[in-house]
């Protein structure tokens, strides 16, 4: 039988279903960063709140995904895979049915709880499915199937706020849903022999949650209090006491949330770091130039998201080559020059005023999907590669964890930049008001806040460039994926 792990098209069956989850959290994710302008009008919302609707999501997600790897390699990574679809689909209900901010925000932390659920058991799935000369070209589709989705999420997702309610761009995740968990229910089957006598580090996860929600909280209400006040200050205190306790926890406890014992790898600390890095400088860009094309320069939902289009599609076509050059030369070289074409990327957009010309705009964009196409399948096929077979769940977990962990905090980061460079009645008026929007001359207060903000992502994203050139290159994943 095909669903038989044994059988030659097993293999092709899993990255078929764990494709589905890809698609739906990639058009999940694409959508909402479309639609935030349209939610914070029809809720009266604030820029703030709005960044918290994307925040929540991979806040709840990442603070899930460390103890999620050691549950899957307890209990079955495809019995959480499962589990999470259903989860997401749920979320993806009450997100449609929510009130006010307050209720999205809670509706997406469910969500974000089924997405961690797929993200962490998708990778370790595929990776213990797939053979190490094959593992860069399966991820290689993995991401290609990302790109598809941010490709097809933006376009769905502009045609729905055209014509209906932006309810419907989650709403439209519930059959997709259904269909992905029935699939992996069905078809799906545990390889991994599970390690039961493991138990959970509560204490890590919880003080890993403290350090994440307090930087967070620091950076974004910082904006309306004051990042020099007392109370921020304290905040910002609490997250410094938490980080130094979780690496001092995480380095003796005997099954700890976080394993540094897998940092001792250069591959995979180099990999994964390069990996948090890339998030931190990059994560945050779409939701800033989707601000920019609709609030600033007035396009339309649809208009905005057909002028996405050239990042998504150019990802899609370098998501494979990508995998395919790491599984011949190794990872360092593409994932290097993904990196660095990224960089670029955000330099070009960078210097985008309220006159810019769309092409100029598409530039931009075209090297972000070409340097995420190069960088992604490589960097993740490397640090997965170097992981020790009976760890690769707590190993996706932290590898998921820390790429998150810079997703959301590009979020906080990026607005906390782009306030700071502005008077404080003029970032109050434009991050706390709500009666921000096309025609307001706060907006070009919005662009110079962005341009330092890009400015600020170029040197991270060169950073991880560097990171990740110095490592191993592929002598050292195929020793590792022979242990």
């Amino acid at each position: 039988m095909l669903s038989h792990p044994q059988s030659t098209g097993y293999k092709w069956l899993v990255l078929g279903v764990t494709s589905v989850g890809v698609l739906m959290v990639a058009i999940d994710s694409t959508v909402v960063v479309l639609a935030s302008p349209d939610i914070m009008s029809d809720l009266h919302s604030n820029l703030v709140s709005m960044v918290w609707v994307l925040m929540s999501y991979i806040f709840v997600s990442t603070i899930f995904l460390l103890g999620l790897g050691r549950v899957a390699d307890m209990y079955g990574r495809v019995r959480l895979y499962t589990i999470g679809f259903a989860v997401f689909t749920i979320g993806s209900a009450f997100c449609g049915f929510a009130q006010n901010d307050f209720q999205l925000i809670a509706a997406r932390v469910i969500q974000g709880t089924g997405g961690g659920m797929l993200i962490v058991n998708s990778l370790a799935i595929i990776t213990e499915t797939f053979p190490a000369n094959q593992r860069g070209t399966a991820m290689g589709i993995n991401s290609a199937v990302w790109g598809t989705g941010t490709i097809v999420g933006p376009v769905l997702g502009g045609v729905i706020l055209a014509i209906t309610s932006w309810r419907w761009i989650f709403l439209i995740n519930v059959p997709i849903g259904i269909t992905g968990t029935a699939l992996a229910f069905l078809y799906l089957r545990d390889i991994s022999k599970r390690k039961k006598d493991e138990k959970l580090d509560i204490v890590g996860a919880a003080a890993f949650t403290v350090c994440l929600f307090s930087l967070l909280f620091a950076l974004t209400q910082g904006i309306e209090f004051g990042w020099a006040s007392p109370p921020i200050l304290g905040v910002f205190a609490v997250f410094a006491g938490m980080l130094v306790f979780l690496l001092f926890w995480e380095s003796w406890v005997e099954y700890p949330a976080l394993d540094v014992k897998l940092f001792r790898s250069r591959l995979y600390d180099f990999s994964v770091s390069a990996a948090t890095l890339q998030s931190l400088a990059m994560f945050a860009s779409q939701f800033l130039i989707v601000f920019y094309l609709q609030a600033a320069r007035g396009f339309s939902p649809l208009s905005a998201a057909l002028l996405l289009l050239p990042m998504s599609i150019t990802n899609a076509i370098a998501g494979p080559f990508g995998g395919r050059i790491s599984d011949r030369i190794g990872p360092g070289v593409p994932s290097s020059i993904g990196l660095v074409l990224q960089a670029a990327s955000l330099f070009v957009l960078s210097t985008v005023t309220m006159q810019s010309s769309y092409v100029y705009i598409a530039a931009g964009l075209m090297l972000q999907g070409i340097g995420g196409g190069l960088f992604w399948a490589p960097n993740t096929s490397a640090a997965m590669g170097a992981a020790p077979k009976a760890r690769l769940g707590i190993a996706a977990g932290t590898l998921a964890t820390l790429r998150n962990t810079g997703m959301v905090a590009s979020y906080a980061l990026s607005l906390a930049i782009a306030a700071g460079t502005l008077p404080r009645e003029v970032m109050l008026q434009l991050f706390v008001g709500t009666a921000v929007g096309s025609g307001s001359p706060l907006m070009a207060d919005f662009v110079f806040g962005m341009q330092i903000a890009f400015r600020v992502s170029v040197v991270i994203c060169l950073i991880a460039a560097v990171l990740s050139l110095v490592r191993d290159g592929r002598k050292r994943v195929v020793e590792s994926a022979g242990r």
